[in-house]
């Protein structure tokens, strides 16, 4: 008879990036909720230090005072998937940090190298302690971040697809001008010099522009049962 640990699906640690509007969060929750394992919302941690620095008066046009202050604000993740919580200094930020003030910041404050490793470091001590396996979403987790996850999948979608859900998400907001900005933000993150947005050469990559919602989580799922199965 087997035991029980023999039973118990592989741990599996999944990368899943892509440029914003492409279903990423939406994805990556339902298939950590689905499959059992934790999940991580990397853009969260990068919003929240972006919180912080707005919140305490950072001159987020000065990458020497963002780089001083790289490691000051004490940012906590939950990852359940079915509820994830996200605190700065014990203060719940969830809904703060997705305000237009931090969105239009988060880019600037996200190149700042010592942002990055600051943040690149609590990513990988939070995927190490996922004991069955985690989700971890975001810009660079399959080429920076988790380079030797078991699998990655690049999320993409057309400019038009991610603007009107992401206009839809962002109710009543201007789907030409909620593009214009995706486009922007994508040439920014894209451009950095530190970790920026790339596929992995390794990465599967799914096109999510005409597919629902529920094709591409059972994509992922059947993506990630495979990879637990062949370990």
């Amino acid at each position: 008879m087997e035991s029980a640990a023999a039973a118990s699906p592989a741990a599996v640690i999944v990368a899943i990036d892509g440029p914003s509007g492409t279903g990423k969060s939406s994805t990556s929750k339902a298939v950590a909720a689905q499959l059992g394992l934790s999940y991580l919302d990397t853009g969260a941690q990068y919003r929240a230090i972006t919180w912080w620095m707005v919140h305490n008066g950072i001159d987020l046009t000065d990458p020497t005072a963002i780089a001083d202050v790289a490691g000051k604000a004490e940012i906590i993740s939950g990852t359940d998937p079915s509820a994830p919580t996200i605190t700065v200094d014990g203060t719940d930020v969830a809904g703060p940090i997705r305000t237009g003030e931090v969105t239009s910041k988060v880019s600037a404050v996200s190149a700042v190298p010592e942002v990055r490793a600051r943040i690149t470091e609590l990513q990988r001590s939070i995927a190490a302690e996922a004991e069955k396996g985690i989700v971890v979403e975001g810009r660079d987790i399959g080429t920076t971040v988790l380079p030797d996850a078991d699998l990655k999948i690049f999320l993409t979608a057309s400019p038009e697809a991610r603007a009107a859900r992401r206009s839809g998400e962002l109710k009543g907001a201007d789907v030409k001008a909620t593009q214009e900005a995706l486009v922007a933000r994508d040439k920014a993150d894209s451009s950095r010099k530190t970790s920026p947005l790339a596929k992995a050469g390794d990465a599967v990559e799914v096109d999510t522009s005409d597919l629902t919602l529920q094709q591409v989580i059972e994509c992922v799922v059947t993506l990630v049962e495979e990879k637990r199965a062949s370990k």
